[in-house]
């Protein structure tokens, strides 16, 4: 298989994918006799991120594996295209989810020392319920409180690889506008992606 062959395969399996597919994945598409090595498959993907980089998507590493996505560059036209928006979260809200993505494992006690308020148990719940956050344990004091951190689908979302790519709390000057434009535009990609798949299926 020629190394043109690879790319074109993981392309095509990128674009019609509901999903990210990791490295692993991506190997089980081959039979044994032309499986690629981890280093060839690396090579198409950073091949196709150089073919694209220059186009309206981008081929995008994240939590659960490589996908391709609309270029948050583009969120203000391509906006226009649904009427629906992404949810609003409030404040406090956000600055759990902020509080716990920077501090975690953290308990809730600790969360509301920061915020220096109580933290509502449907704020919780919610982000428990979104699959944000989930418990990873629990303190070992009286009470052994439940500890919190984030999980893949909160790097998934927030279109990140790891953590170490959380923006630094310097860069955080207003966590409403940073969180919401971040949900904004990665929810216009993933409708874009969407719209596109479908649209070359009716082709």
């Amino acid at each position: 298989m020629t190394p043109n062959q690879l790319e074109c395969i993981i392309e095509a399996a990128l674009m019609v994918t509901d999903n990210p597919l990791t490295l692993a994945q991506i190997q089980k598409l081959f039979s044994e006799a032309e499986l690629p090595t981890t280093i060839d498959i690396h090579a198409a993907l950073h091949s196709l991120k150089q073919r694209y980089a220059d186009r309206g998507i981008e081929l995008r590493e994240i939590a659960s594996g490589f996908r391709f996505q609309a270029k948050a560059e583009f969120s203000p036209w391509l906006a226009k295209l649904w009427e629906e928006k992404p949810p609003r979260y409030s404040r406090a809200f956000l600055e759990t989810l902020a509080i716990i993505a920077y501090q975690q494992p953290i308990t809730r006690a600790e969360i509301e020392s920061i915020r220096g308020v109580t933290v509502s148990s449907p704020i919780i719940k919610s982000l428990l319920e979104r699959e944000w956050i989930r418990i990873v344990g629990y303190r070992e004091i009286p009470g052994k409180p439940a500890l919190y951190a984030t999980t893949k689908e909160f790097l998934d979302y927030f279109n990140l690889k790891n953590l170490a790519e959380l923006p630094t709390l310097a860069e955080l000057k207003d966590l409403d506008a940073q969180f919401s434009s971040l949900q904004i535009q990665l929810a216009l990609e993933e409708q874009t992606i969407e719209n596109t798949r479908s649209e070359s299926v009716e082709e």
